[in-house]
């Protein structure tokens, strides 16, 4: 099993930025893979951003140049540093895990980021 816990997120003005970070417990020995993924309401979770355990990066489009995700394998912890946020980005982001042991995705309980004026 694998535990993970997020922080950050909240509201932002458009144009602002917003740090997420989210440690993981756990087997954290059998994480390949860490990403963010988003829900926005009446809409799919979809993937914002993922990082592998090598440091091999992969974003969605619409947030290519604008977020970066990075990872500390000594800390177990995955962040995403959020600029140039606009109202669009506002959705309940999520932390994930892969577990290959398993083939298992592990999950955050998600945080809420906003962006309004």
């Amino acid at each position: 099993q694998v535990q993970l816990v997020e922080s950050g997120g909240g509201l932002a003005q458009p144009g602002g930025s917003l740090n997420l970070s989210c440690v993981a417990s756990g087997a954290i020995f059998r994480i390949v893979s860490m990403g963010w993924y988003r829900q926005a309401p009446g809409k799919q979770r979809e993937l914002v951003a993922a990082i592998t355990r090598g440091g091999t990066t992969n974003y969605a489009d619409s947030v290519k140049g604008r977020f970066t995700i990075s990872r500390d394998n000594a800390q177990n912890t995955v962040s995403l540093q959020m600029n140039s946020l606009k109202p669009d980005d506002k959705a309940v982001y999520y932390c994930s895990a892969y577990d290959v042991a398993v083939h298992t995705e592990y999950w955050g309980q998600g945080t809420q980021v906003t962006v309004s004026s």
